[in-house]
């Protein structure tokens, strides 16, 4: 019936909606395209929809908006956040710029407007490397992460020198080797597919480390049947409905994000219905946040 109700209103109000892995799989179900943070907002960017629902937490709706800012972009629930991204501070970020000689900002996606404002350079999961192995700069600030940063640091060949704050993935960061140890003992013929927000000891253990895209391409691509999987629990019913003959196993209990929980059905057909207030970014933070995420689009070419 939710269904049935969406398409209507999606028709009515000339709208897309975007879901992340991470929210419930009922939502997802709903969804014109599911997907990681960055690959939605672009799917927000290039659809010719005046509406964008975008079905995840408070940076997603910002980015969709900062490369979107003609539509309108509207949260199920506003009150959705992303703990890490509040974790690194703009104005430590202009500090490290004025001390450190030849120093990039590099911030993950994962984190707010303002904060992508004033970084030279924004990163996904999937590209990090890639792209701080191709900054011109000898020293980076990556931000905020820790974990991700550590992560691009052990694997970066260019010789650069790493500064991190001290933010983190809550439900990722509390993973450790010896959930791993047992959830290897358990389920012995699995692999293990993790993502790079995890500690070092466990991504040490892992047969992929990789966004939640790239865990679920790598399992589509693999012969194995049976997976461990070290993100939150929400990619598992995009894992089940790609691969209805493999087994998945969550990592541990309580792998989950608790703010993408808050996103229900009932709150994306208010949302299409326009009864929720629209994402708003001022001009000039936006800019400078488009600047950042454009310059990852150059350097990952």
């Amino acid at each position: 019936m939710q269904s049935i109700q969406a398409e209507k209103l999606k028709k009515e109000a000339d709208a897309l909606i975007l879901a992340h892995y991470y929210v419930p799989g009922e939502v997802q179900d709903m969804a014109d395209y599911v997907g990681d943070s960055y690959a939605l907002a672009v799917k927000a960017a290039h659809s010719d929809k005046k509406v964008i629902v975008f079905c995840g937490v408070s940076f997603m709706g910002e980015s969709a908006k900062i490369l979107s800012p003609d539509k309108t972009v509207y949260l199920p629930e506003r009150n959705a956040h992303c703990a890490m991204a509040e974790m690194a501070d703009v104005r430590e970020a202009e500090r490290m710029k004025r001390e450190i000689p030849d120093l990039a900002v590099v911030t993950y996606i994962n984190s707010g407007a303002a904060l992508k404002a004033v970084s030279d350079v924004i990163v996904t999961s999937s590209n990090a490397l890639k792209i701080v192995s191709a900054l011109p700069q000898k020293n980076v600030y990556f931000i905020p992460d820790r974990n991700l940063g550590r992560y691009v640091a052990e694997h970066d060949a260019s010789g650069k020198k790493f500064y991190f704050c001290e933010g983190h993935c809550p439900i990722h960061a509390r993973t450790t080797k010896e959930d791993v140890l047992a959830a290897k003992e358990t389920h012995p013929e699995a692999l293990f597919l993790v993502h790079p927000e995890c500690p070092a000891e466990v991504c040490a253990l892992a047969d992929c480390v990789g966004s939640t895209a790239e865990i679920i391409a790598f399992a589509r691509r693999s012969q194995k049947k049976q997976f461990i999987i070290g993100t939150e629990e929400g990619v598992l019913h995009a894992l089940k409905k790609s691969c209805p003959d493999k087994q998945f196993y969550p990592l541990r209990e309580g792998m989950i994000c608790e703010d993408m929980k808050k996103i229900t059905p009932e709150k994306v057909l208010a949302a299409l219905r326009g009864e929720v207030a629209p994402v708003e970014v001022d001009e000039r933070t936006r800019e400078g946040a488009e600047r950042a995420l454009k310059k990852m689009l150059e350097l990952a070419k």
